[in-house]
């Protein structure tokens, strides 16, 4: 079944501790264990949310000697981003006209 990025990308944020993972590496490329450090699971559990971030493309893994740092890619999340700000600059306009509405409510001079 053939799913967008963004429903893979939304589905891979879904999880407290990816979201977590993502913010660890947003401040550098890390290994499994130095990832693993803060969280109260196993190896192989933090190995399979890093399967899911990557086939997400949110994240990518490397290879030095025995070393596969994974590093934060940041596309999918700006991709992300974008479809979020749409949705923004429509709430916004809605809280201005009712901010607005409001407003005229209290001087008593509306006009329906």
């Amino acid at each position: 079944m053939a799913t967008d990025q963004l429903s893979v990308t939304f589905a891979a944020l879904a999880d407290p501790t990816r979201r977590a993972i993502l913010a660890r590496l947003a401040q550098g490329e890390a290994s499994v264990n130095e990832i693993a450090e803060p969280f109260d699971i196993s190896l192989p559990a933090v190995s399979k949310h890093l399967k899911v971030l990557e086939a997400a493309g949110l994240i990518s893994r490397g290879r030095s000697a025995q070393w596969r740092p994974a590093r934060l890619e940041a596309e999918p999340l700006a991709a992300a981003s974008g479809w979020i700000a749409d949705y923004r600059q429509f709430w916004e306009g809605s809280f201005d006209a009712l901010a607005h509405h409001l407003a005229q409510l209290e001087k008593g001079t509306t006009h329906d």
